[in-house]
């Protein structure tokens, strides 16, 4: 009997050309497809939430694939996992309805940016954060960060080459922590432009060192110009924390 599953995916990107199957390098879709095929004895194709970019992380992806099996749900995550490489894990393995998809029954998701904030960086962190040596300003930061809730044209905080058929998207809340050197960035919105949430955290960054003005990105909203608003933060500090689903599955 054929089966819709649902798999919650963690993911360190470090190694790897991003979730999308690539012809240049691997993909990490293309890993769990390969290991999937080898336990279902079968050609696997996996529907992902969406795309991360090569060197960004997931604690929370979802994908899905369909499959003829009576391997126990709970126990296609353990036999998944014991064919996948450590930087790869299933968290989480259930049966959904046939029509579920992945990608376009998501409702929102939750990224998170990571910057350490020192004088010094610290190895640990290189591959999992973006190292900011300047004194940074959390208030501006705070402040800048809450521009961007609610539903608008993000045009210019999306890097070129999307292939997005509207740039207009809802970001439902934003918050920023500090706990040590570490500062973390937390968006979540009903979906995210190409490199929109890396653009965001290098023009959070620009603020905090005083290079660009609070009003930035007011003006780049309006505008809908990419030259008014900072760097594209580096993708190591990237991770996609979570993707939430309104069906009940």
């Amino acid at each position: 009997m054929v089966r819709n599953i649902k798999l919650t995916v963690a993911y360190d990107g470090t190694n790897y050309n991003g979730w999308q199957t690539q012809t240049n390098g691997i993909g990490i879709q293309e890993v769990i497809e390969n290991a999937a095929a080898r336990v279902m004895k079968q050609k696997i194709e996996l529907t992902g939430s969406g795309r991360t970019d090569s060197g960004v992380h997931a604690l929370g992806q979802v994908a899905n694939f369909k499959a003829d099996t009576r391997i126990e749900e709970q126990k296609i995550k353990i036999a998944l996992n014991a064919n996948l490489p450590h930087d790869i894990s299933i968290l989480d393995s259930v049966d959904v309805p046939l029509e579920f998809n992945s990608r376009f029954d998501a409702h929102d998701k939750t990224y998170m940016y990571q910057i350490y904030n020192s004088r010094v960086g610290n190895p640990f962190y290189r591959n999992y954060s973006t190292f900011v040596p300047s004194i940074l300003d959390m208030g501006k930061m705070e402040e800048a960060f809450k521009l961007v809730v609610g539903t608008h044209d993000f045009r210019a905080f999306m890097a070129a080459g999307s292939q997005a058929k509207t740039t207009v998207r809802t970001v439902y809340s934003t918050r920023i922590e500090k706990e040590g050197n570490l500062i973390r960035l937390y968006v979540t919105g009903s979906g995210f432009l190409y490199n929109m949430v890396r653009i965001i955290a290098g023009t959070l960054i620009d603020v905090g060192k005083g290079l660009k003005e609070i009003s930035c990105i007011e003006n780049a909203l309006e505008s809908k110009e990419r030259a008014l608003l900072g760097q594209t933060a580096a993708p190591e500090g990237l991770f996609l924390l979570s993707v939430n689903y309104n069906k009940v599955l």
